[in-house]
């Protein structure tokens, strides 16, 4: 099994309704001469995950420059998204697809369900991407660290210190504190799991029997747990160590003090890309909605709308996140074709294993 640590080596501081064809626009015409397009025109369907979001005058402004009209399709989560797209191949829904992240990239790359594109756009291959995986016909727009987060108050109270690593949460002072989602319904779910095989390799089995046995939640939807469950003072819950992102604890200072932290030692390195699909009748308008997504103007809005890291080295980051959502210098990570390798008999196992 090939698993790695990646290193960050940079300075940053860094339901789908019924549609009737994939694009309202007619086929746009692509001059023949190398290196020069005809100008895009029509609309460019793109098919995302729920939790896309990006300002009404980012699009406005796109549209009136590029002279595109761009419409947004939500499918559900990412793994929905993934599955809408495998059971559409022959009639897609869109001409471009966001969020397809690293956990599915490689099951979306195999089904032959994206046109091959290279973006010359600069953050195409900025430094942040460079040491990402790649996956033929997915651009990278964006990534974050998914990571446990713990409340600084409650062990504040309680004068405990709070746990740092995997093996930290083992410890009988933490019982019943932790709450994570399930990697069956949820992304950030997968994504935990991945990241304990990746720390315990063989061992992850006998980690998650006795994080089990130690009281942990499980529940089914990353809301359920942070914002249900978490005891930071913006929630109330009753367990001050849930799963969340590196990018969560900017959104929980209180008076210009951090109330809650991101365990920087178990994250797992989350990216996010976008496609073009087989099939559209607009490939020029979905080349341009592809290098819009890696302008400033597009990833400038991506932290404070989606609370996800720009791949764009240029893009702006909200002073919050200089100051409170540092990324991991040492995430956790898998490649796009062993997770497609292993994902469902790992998920098969951990719910056996765990909720059985």
């Amino acid at each position: 099994m090939r698993i790695a640590r990646m290193f960050v080596t940079t300075s940053f501081i860094v339901a789908v309704t019924a549609l009737s064809a994939c694009s309202a626009s007619s086929p746009s015409p692509v001059s023949a001469s190398p290196g020069v397009t005809a100008r895009p025109t029509g609309t460019v369907t793109v098919l995302t995950h729920d939790s896309f979001a990006i300002p009404d005058a980012t699009v406005k402004k796109f549209e009136n420059e590029s002279g595109l009209t761009v419409k947004f399709v939500a499918a559900g989560d990412g793994g929905t998204l993934v599955n809408q797209l495998v059971l559409t191949k022959d009639a897609p829904l869109a001409d471009v697809v966001y969020g397809i992240d690293n956990s599915f990239a490689s099951r979306v790359g195999d089904a032959g369900i994206l046109v091959p594109y290279v973006s010359s756009a600069p953050a195409a291959s900025s430094r942040i991407t460079s040491g990402l995986p790649a996956t033929t016909g997915l651009t990278a727009i964006d990534f974050s660290d998914v990571c446990l987060n713990v409340d600084l108050t409650y062990f504040a109270s309680h004068d405990i210190a709070a746990p740092k690593t995997f093996d930290d949460l083992l410890n009988p002072k933490y019982r019943d504190m932790v709450s994570v989602t399930n990697p069956a319904t949820s992304s950030p779910g997968l994504a935990f799991l991945l990241a304990t095989v990746a720390a315990k390799g063989d061992g992850w089995k006998d980690y998650w029997t006795a994080l089990k046995a130690n009281g942990l939640r499980v529940t089914s939807s990353w809301s359920d747990t942070y914002y249900t469950d978490f005891s930071a003072p913006n929630y109330k819950g009753d367990r001050p160590i849930v799963l969340s992102y590196a990018s969560s604890p900017p959104s929980e200072v209180i008076d210009g003090k951090p109330t809650t932290a991101a365990l920087l030692d178990t994250c797992f390195r989350q990216v996010e890309y976008a496609g073009i699909l087989q099939g559209t009748k607009n490939v020029a308008g979905a080349k341009a909605v592809v290098d819009w997504m890696l302008s400033d103007d597009f990833q400038s809005q991506m932290p404070g709308s989606m609370y996800v890291y720009p791949v764009s080295d240029t893009a702006s980051i909200p002073q919050e996140w200089l100051d409170y959502a540092p990324l991991s210098p040492k995430p956790w990570s898998m490649s796009p074709s062993e997770i497609t390798k292993r994902r469902d008999d790992l998920v098969k196992e951990w719910t056996g294993l765990v909720l059985g």
